[in-house]
């Protein structure tokens, strides 16, 4: 028997990929979404969200790009998972392909122009919002951070044309404060934190919810969601991690639920490889 199909569960509850239907909304992601949303929608130009590895950055710009997708047309969404580029040129050269802007340019000059021709285009000429979304912005060098610093300056007298929301971990926040005028551009600064105890069980018993599970009596004990608490002091990837071992360890041994024991074993293996 499938380990789906052992619990009754209609999709994997503890996977780490940042699907966004599984995006729990703690006070702290919920209030990070609607900010980021409301700073989009009034065309603010800058936010900025930081956090440590594991606190649900990526899943948060996932569902993100879910809220406007499911009803709206005039929003145009692009997306960087990865911003690790060589040179200027290279970044800019990218941007200009993202965007769609044809034909290939030669200068870094040529692309700046094309670039702000484009957003000329679509927020005045056709009344749309273009949104860039970076996700692992510590990897950002300050010529990268320059060039984005530059694309902010393009606006109307009442907006932004380029709505750009980084999301990276703690170490961008010095090298962005090497950059002049670049901390007064930022219309939204927010830092996830990692879950509190009673948010950490709420997030195990969301994931198996919106995985299909339907049985009153929890699959895990209190005891249990305690244990994971403390090992991963609430950083959401962790907790999923650990919960996905549990998890597959009751299913292979015909177990009826998560003990306080069984999480102490697993911790104990997990720690050797971490």
């Amino acid at each position: 028997m499938s380990y789906l199909a052992t619990l009754q569960l209609e999709k994997e509850p503890f996977s780490t990929s940042p699907d966004p239907s599984f995006f729990y909304r703690s006070s702290e992601h919920y209030t990070a979404l609607n900010r980021l949303e409301i700073s989009i929608r009034l065309r603010r130009g800058l936010s900025i969200v930081l956090g440590d590895v594991g606190t649900g950055k990526t899943t948060l710009s996932r569902a993100l790009l879910q809220a406007f997708y499911t009803e709206e047309e005039d929003y145009i969404f692009h997306m960087i998972l990865d911003p690790s580029f060589k040179s200027e040129y290279q970044f800019l050269a990218h941007l200009t392909k993202l965007f769609g802007i044809s034909p290939f340019f030669r200068s870094t000059i040529d692309h700046r122009e094309a670039i702000e021709k484009y957003f000329y285009q679509k927020c005045v000429e056709e009344n749309k919002t273009v949104v860039l979304l970076i996700d692992e912005g510590q990897k950002l060098s300050i010529p990268q951070l320059e060039i984005l610093r530059t694309l902010l300056n393009y606006e109307t007298n009442e907006y932004k044309m380029l709505q750009l929301v980084i999301l990276g971990q703690m170490e961008l926040l010095p090298r962005i404060k090497k950059i002049r005028n670049f901390l007064d551009r930022i219309s939204l600064k927010y830092i996830l934190n990692p879950l509190d105890e009673y948010e950490t069980g709420q997030l195990i018993q969301f994931r198996l919810r919106q995985a299909g599970y339907k049985a009153e009596k929890s699959l895990f004990s209190h005891e249990a969601v305690r244990r994971v608490y403390e090992y991963t002091q609430g950083y959401p990837r962790q907790i999923t991690r650990i919960c996905h071992a549990a998890i597959e360890y009751i299913v292979a041994r015909d177990g009826e639920a998560v003990t306080e024991d069984l999480l102490s074993r697993l911790i104990e293996q997990d720690k050797i490889w971490h």
